[in-house]
Order: C-alpha cells, then structure tokens, then sequence
C-alpha cells in the first residue's frame, strides 16, 4: 500500500525541514511548496492526504489556501500553523474549513496527534451518510440542513457550541459528530456543567493530586484526561461559574490542564463541543458569560430544532422510539392508531423528543393491546390542573396524602411530579406489604403499568 502523503507549506526553510523530517518518520511520503501559488499547483498534481499549511505566504495567506482545498479538494483536510497565542487567527481558519490549527512554536506530539486525526478521515462519506440518516430520525427541512451540517462538522476539530431547548436532543448531535469523526474511537465523555457543584468543578473537569485537599487520598484523573484522544461534551456550559470559565478559557486556548495542587500543566488532546438551552449571546450580554470563551466556544453554531418545528416527523420518531420500546420489553412492535396521531400532532411538545418518548413510555405502559389509542396518551393538559404557586393542594384518602406546597417545585416540575409520584407508590407498597399486584389494584392502574413506574423511579429493586 502506498504511503500517505502530506503537502507541506511554509516559507521558512527551516520550518519545512523540520515538518518533513517528523512526517517522514512517520511513515508519510511529503511534499514542501513555499508559496500560495506553489501551493495550489502542488495539490493538482499531487493530491495529498493532509496539506499543513503557515497562515503567512510571500504572495497570499492560509486561509485562501483553506478556501481554495474547500472549494476544489474538499475531501481533503488542511491545518494551520499560526503564530503563538493568535486566537483570532486560528479561529478565523476553522471558520473556513480548516480541519485544525497548531501554534509555533511547533510541538511535535501535538504535531503527531493532529496529523494521525486527519489521516484517520474517510475520503468517502458514505458511511458517514448512513449513520446520521439512521440515527437523525426525520425529513423536515431544518433536519436535513442539520444532517449536512454534522457530516461536515465531523471532518473537523472545530469547536462547536449546539443551540437548542432541553429535550430535543442537543446531545445526540454531539454524539453523532464524534461518532462520524477521526476519533469515534476514543471516549466520548459527557458532562452536565450545572450538576457539577462549584468547589468540586475544577477537580472534576482537570483532576487533582492527592493530598491537594481534604479528601483527596489519590491522583484522579480529570475530564479532560478521561475524553483524551476523543471528544468532551460540555453541556449546560453556560451554568460554569465565571471563575471556572477562566480556566476552562485557559485550558482550550494552551490545550493543557494544570489539576489541582499539581506544579506542571499536562497536555491535552480532546475535540470540545458544548450545548446549552439558554440564549449564550445574552448570558454574554448581561455578564454571566465571558465574551472571550464564548468566542473561543461558539466558533462554529448549530441549531438543533424543537419538535414543534418538525411536526412532520411525528409519526416516524414515535414509530422508531415505540421499536425501541417493544424490543427492551420484548414483546411485538406497538403502534398508533389514528386518535393518538391526531393527539401527538395537535399537542405542542414543550419538553420536546424528551417528553415524547415519557408520553410514548408511559402509554405503552397504560395500554392493555398493541394499539395506543389518543386515550392512552396523557398530556399535561389532560391531568389535574395544578394551582398556581403558593397554593396548596389536599389529597385525601389516597396511600401517601400530604400537603404539596407547589413552589417546592423550584424550576423542576418533572422532578416535582416525580417525587410525589415515588412517595404514593411507596405508600401503597407498604399498606400493601409489597404485594405488587394488591397495591396496582388499590391505585387503579394496571400491574403492567405499576411495574413500569416502579422502574422508571428506581423502586424495583
């Protein structure tokens, strides 16, 4: 097999010795060009695997380079040599195509780790194609723009910040990035930045030495060391404390941590996608986002739609999650039938694909028959009303009556809900002396449905 090749394109002599002398080692066939002009006459003759390019040439720049390989060899990755500490430089590339950037002076592991990632890239998308069409289940436009968008998305190492409500699966397209890239590979760590508490956020996304504190009676690798060689998934980001963004700012910009109580920062080789339901632009706007890591985050923006924005694809997600069900339950597929389409179609989804997949497991847990019927589904709007908050609401003669306070909810209904929900159902096991099916008889529901809230719930042990 023949050996790959990498162009090289700098104008220093030196540079380009060195660049050639690390690559050869690696088993790469390379190719210098000092010039943009050399440059683009090389690539037509030649074309490369990789093309490393400086961002400043005799007769042009890097990036009319990046436009040029976007344009004309767009299956083949390029990335920027800049100068030291040029963020807007580097940014400015990735936002052209560039599949990444290296800083000068120029670190040879990082060099090698950069080089190894584009190689890995599959000149034909095909399969690429295939994965996000399985797994981005919908035909509505936004979707098929968003489709495109992570296919490219996942030939490149750019940050990339997701934009959408909670529910609708701002995750997933973080997964589907790193799954279609150079480093499906490695791990793919995922972390809720607003569930982590302050004083343990620096450990947990950098690590700490043992004895750095009270606690700490061992080295524990951080997040950044557990994503290393694959991608880090911030979501929530918006919920960092300013101090903690600082240092995350640090982290991107030098691509190493320093965990707590060590002396020496420790390189990193991780991609970074984050996500958040809140407008980031005006967290910046009212300072509770620093503008510079938004900056140095949001280089290249996606939006994720919410459901209410692709009602035609109703049917076929509530066709694959209702799959998705039967087969952990293995039983025979489920389906809907008319009345339950109209009510899934005429229904506004504020929790988005999150809340249809709740609605869709708590009906097939309701439904006596295969066929979920509109009566099966129960929306928000079809429960009991609930008051507004500071009001109290009395239940009487049911296993678990108390006072609810509904301001108690603080920000959570779902979790409000599911609280209650947890104390009836222990009440009635207890009066019931864990007899399942006497309790499912006193609450009115079925066993099968008794069953499926007790492990929603993680009371089923």
């Amino acid at each position: 097999m023949a050996a790959q090749s990498v162009l090289i394109v700098d104008d220093e002599p030196d540079i380009r010795e060195l660049l050639d002398i690390t690559l050869s080692r690696m088993g790469l066939e390379t190719h210098s060009a000092a010039s943009l002009g050399e440059a683009q006459a090389r690539i037509s003759e030649v074309v490369p695997d990789l093309c490393l390019t400086d961002m400043k040439l005799p007769d042009g720049n890097g990036i009319s380079l990046v436009e040029y390989i976007q344009r004309d060899f767009p299956q083949m990755p390029v990335a920027m040599i800049t100068a030291h500490g040029s963020v807007e430089t580097a940014i400015s590339a990735l936002k052209a195509g560039a599949f990444d950037f290296i800083s000068k002076p120029i670190e040879l592991e990082t060099l090698r780790n950069l080089v190894n990632s584009a190689l890995q890239l599959e000149g034909d998308t095909s399969r690429a194609d295939s994965a996000v069409d399985h797994d981005l289940i919908g035909s509505a436009p936004s979707v098929e723009r968003l489709r495109k968008q992570i296919i490219k998305l996942a030939r490149s190492q750019a940050p990339v910040h997701i934009r959408g409500e909670s529910g609708s699966g701002k995750e997933v397209v973080a997964r589907l990035i790193h799954n279609n890239g150079p480093r499906a590979a490695g791990s793919f760590v995922a972390v809720n930045c607003g569930a982590i508490p302050p004083d343990l956020m620096e450990s947990e996304l950098f690590g700490h030495v043992k004895g750095s504190f009270t606690g700490a009676t061992s080295d524990k690798p951080g997040l950044f060391q557990a994503a290393a060689g694959g991608t880090l998934f911030l979501d929530e980001v918006a919920d960092l404390p300013l101090g903690m963004q600082v240092k995350l700012l640090r982290a991107i910009q030098e691509k190493s941590v320093r965990p707590v109580g060590a002396s020496e920062e420790q390189p990193t080789d991780v991609r970074l996608l984050s996500a958040t339901h809140k407008n980031l632009a005006a967290e910046v706007e009212v300072g509770r986002f620093r503008n510079d890591l938004y900056y140095r985050i949001n280089v290249i923006d996606v939006q994720v739609p919410s459901l209410r924005e692709r009602r035609e694809d109703l049917p076929a997600l509530a066709k694959t999650i209702l799959g998705r069900i039967s087969s952990e339950e293995g039983t025979a597929k489920a389906t809907l039938d008319a009345s339950a389409l109209d009510a899934l179609a005429s229904y506004d989804f504020p929790g988005n694909v999150r809340e249809l997949e709740n609605v869709l497991e708590r009906a097939f847990a309701l439904s006596d028959s295969g066929t979920i019927t509109g009566d099966d589904l129960q929306f928000p709007s079809n429960a009991p009303v609930m008051r507004s908050p500071g009001t109290r609401t009395r239940k009487t003669d049911r296993p678990g009556s108390e006072i609810w306070n509904i301001s108690d909810a603080d920000g959570d209904l779902e979790g409000f809900l599911e609280d209650i929900e947890r104390k009836v159902l222990s009440s009635a096991l207890e009066e019931n002396r864990w007899n399942r099916t006497a309790a499912a008889k006193q609450l009115g529901i079925s066993f099968r449905s008794l069953r499926y809230r007790l492990k929603k719930l993680g009371l089923d042990d």
